[in-house]
């Protein structure tokens, strides 16, 4: 089993480099299960630490419209629905099927493709989230 830490030491022994590993550095790479959580030590999909509540806010569900670094193509961008991961999957899949596009739920936000925020504002309002637009 291949293991990579995290820090690694460097030292010169008669003008060769020479790497040793810090053994209180955790480990981030494991050939066996993949990438691990520097918090928990666990596999990625076992990691415990990061199964928290939602996160806290101040109540609003923002949707933002974006363009930058998307190619030219708008989504609309929604935040701060709390909820945890896998009720935000549910809710970005019903909410794709109401606009009849694509999306994506990653990183506590949801990301619908296209202009449809009259939509899903009136859609959230309706689902009973204090929802308002942000941005320009």
């Amino acid at each position: 089993m291949v293991l990579f830490f995290a820090s690694l030491r460097f030292f010169c022994y008669k003008g060769t480099m020479k790497k040793t590993v810090s053994s209180d550095a955790p480990v981030v790479y494991s050939s066996e299960f993949g990438r691990m959580c520097p918090g928990c030590g666990k596999p990625v999909k076992d990691c415990v630490c990061k199964k928290s509540a939602a996160p806290a806010g101040d109540g609003t569900v923002r949707l933002r419209r974006e363009t930058k670094g998307r190619g030219g193509k708008t989504v609309i961008v929604i935040t701060g629905l709390p909820l945890d991961a896998a009720a935000l999957t549910a809710l970005a899949g019903e909410l794709k099927k109401r606009c009849g596009c694509g999306g994506t739920a990653k990183d506590g936000v949801i990301e619908i493709q296209g202009d449809h925020a009259d939509v899903l504002l009136a859609e959230l309002t309706k689902r009973g989230y204090k929802a308002k637009r942000a941005g320009g």
